[in-house]
């Protein structure tokens, strides 16, 4: 076996190395995709029920240069200050992001549907001193604001660079029908008289300075992982790690992404790592048309977005791509102009990935990543010769290795927790020391997942660490009775948990939504007893409306755990306020 076993299996349009790079930090990334496509139209924004608004590459640029002025001439901001925007899937978003790095501060990506608490605990954290937030949730800030150091408010209307006609009319249906629209009851700034503030001010010399000595090496973002697993900590990610996975995204997906020839529908939330490195900037970069969905909840939110543009490639989770298949438009009509999908966030099951392949005649690859790796690690080549239920092989100028719990290398095939290193690992958690010396070891990330590879060097995640359950001394990794259990007729979506047990120390249970017509409880248990170990069949099952779930999707199985262990017979109920 070679050192690099996945080399011999890259497409021969996939470089092993992604070579020396052309961009000091992602303003100059940013700059290079305007002023190649000036007038192509770099943003659409599509609501529900089909009003939209879209933004040029040049317009986009001239804005974004407008925030940054806005940022350091009028309110005062330093280089290295932070930025928390809080917003959806919006016009503004790239306006907003882009104007951040051009003004050489952090930005960081706040979920819009946090609670007060999570705000507070994030702002405070990174130490923000402005927030640029959606209107819809300002009325949570007389709550937050004086718990943090945030000095200056920027408030977002979701039709912002609408026409005005048709944003008259969205702003109209929010005040007046559905009442989404809450008081700002404190200081703050409309983001129009924010950027023409800041326009009043900018110029060429002013803004080269705000990048003067900002490098690779520059915290460009401070992005907080999911909490899935614990408290939500600041990966450190620099301008290198950002443009150097942006990089490695666009080289392993080879003649599939076309300079100036794609459309890619945006519907997992820009504020995640997963889509902000794919969609917004590697899509950006190689001059792609982003359409921009608010919200991808329900799926019929995206049924205008796919019949009003040639939509040729789709970025998701498996609940989306699942999800998507379950309702009779998309069905009926799958997109003609589709060339290829990408899935990561959480497990592509292989029966999601066979289905999709057929309903829609593309392919569908899964990737891996971490918000620590900016994010992605590892990619299944979309040359046909990926492997169901693998994450694929690892990008290029990335080493991937599964070690045991001595720190040594597994045989092949063997589980072990996946490490990696490469250009995209994050610099470390913010302000966490001793976090990062547990995760960065030797220039490798540990990432708590676990993995096995192959001798083609392509890697499967068995499952992660922490969720694994322990059967009378026997490893039990969810994704393995997931995967069986969503191939069941009737099943839509499944999480897997371990739940105290008096004589096994855990037993497994199975929470599912189902179909009008759902399997028997003894139903799924005989179908797993099939094709699974008798310590690996779930000893209960409980059928659900709904699975707890992140923001792009990916099952919360720590809050299936917390509810099967403070009420075990209870259904599992989701809160949340919809951004559209």
């Amino acid at each position: 076996m070679t050192e690099r076993p996945w080399l011999s299996h890259y497409p021969s349009d996939v470089a092993h190395e992604i070579g020396d790079i052309a961009f000091a930090h992602l303003p100059a990334l940013v700059s290079a995709a305007s002023a190649t496509y000036p007038s192509m139209i770099a943003f659409t924004q599509c609501m529900p029920n089909g009003m939209n608004g879209s933004l040029t590459y040049a317009e986009v640029d001239s804005l974004s240069d407008d925030f940054a002025a806005y940022l350091r001439e009028v309110i005062g901001l330093n280089q290295g200050d932070r930025v928390a925007v809080q917003m959806p899937n919006s016009l503004s978003y790239p306006v907003v992001a882009f104007g951040v790095f051009k003004a050489g501060c952090v930005l960081v990506n706040t979920n819009p549907l946090y609670t007060s608490a999570e705000m507070v605990q994030q702002f405070s954290d990174s130490g923000a001193r402005a927030l640029v937030i959606i209107d819809m949730f300002a009325d949570r800030l007389p709550e937050v604001l004086p718990k943090t150091s945030i000095e200056t408010v920027i408030a977002v209307r979701i039709s912002e660079f609408f026409p005005p006609v048709i944003g008259g009319v969205i702003r109209g249906v929010q005040k007046w029908w559905s009442r989404s629209l809450p008081k700002i009851t404190v200081d703050h700034t409309g983001l129009q008289a924010a950027l023409a503030a800041g326009r009043s001010r900018k110029t060429s010399a002013a803004a080269a300075i705000y990048l003067d000595g900002v490098g690779a090496n520059t915290i460009a973002a401070l992005q907080y992982t999911g909490g899935t697993t614990g408290v939500s900590k600041g990966a450190m990610l620099s301008h290198g790690n950002l443009v150097a996975n942006t990089l490695q995204m666009i080289s392993m997906c080879g003649t599939y992404m076309r300079p100036g020839h794609e459309i890619v529908l945006t519907a997992l939330p820009l504020y995640h790592i997963f889509a902000f490195t794919v969609n917004l900037l590697g899509f950006f970069h190689i001059g792609a048309r982003n359409i921009l969905v608010p919200t991808p909840r329900p799926p019929s939110n995206l049924k205008r977005a796919f019949e009003n543009y040639r939509i040729t490639w789709v970025s998701g989770v498996n609940t989306l791509f699942n999800a998507l298949m379950n309702e009779r438009w998309f069905a009926d009509s799958p997109p003609k102009h589709l060339r290829a999908s990408a899935a990561g966030g959480m497990a592509l099951h292989e029966s999601v990935a066979t289905r999709w392949r057929e309903m829609t005649g593309t392919p569908i690859v899964e990737g891996y990543g971490l918000t620590e790796s900016s994010p992605v690690l590892t990619f299944n080549p979309l040359d046909g010769m990926g492997k169901d239920g693998s994450i694929g092989i690892p990008v290029p100028s990335t080493d991937v290795r599964c070690i045991d719990d001595a720190g040594e290398p597994v045989a092949v095939g063997a589980p072990g927790e996946l490490l990696a290193r490469g250009p995209q690992i994050m610099l470390g958690y913010w302000q966490r020391p001793d976090e990062t010396a547990l995760s960065l070891a030797d220039g490798w990330l540990h990432t708590g997942d676990i993995a096995e590879m192959d001798a083609d060097g392509y890697f499967t995640i068995v499952d992660r660490k922490k969720d694994m359950i322990l059967v009378s001394g026997f490893n039990v990794y969810p994704n393995e009775v997931e995967e069986r259990i969503a191939a069941m007729s009737g099943v839509i979506e499944v999480g897997v948990v371990g739940i105290p047990d008096d004589k096994a120390g855990e037993a497994v249970r199975a929470y599912i939504v189902a179909e009008l017509t759902p399997p028997t409880e003894a139903e799924v248990i005989a179908h797993c007893r099939e094709t699974l170990a008798a310590y690996k069949v779930p000893r209960s099952v409980r059928f659900v409306e709904e699975l707890p779930k992140s923001p792009i999707g990916k099952i919360l199985r720590r809050e299936l755990r917390a509810t099967a262990v403070t009420s075990p017979t209870a259904s599992i109920e989701t809160q949340g306020r919809e951004l559209s």
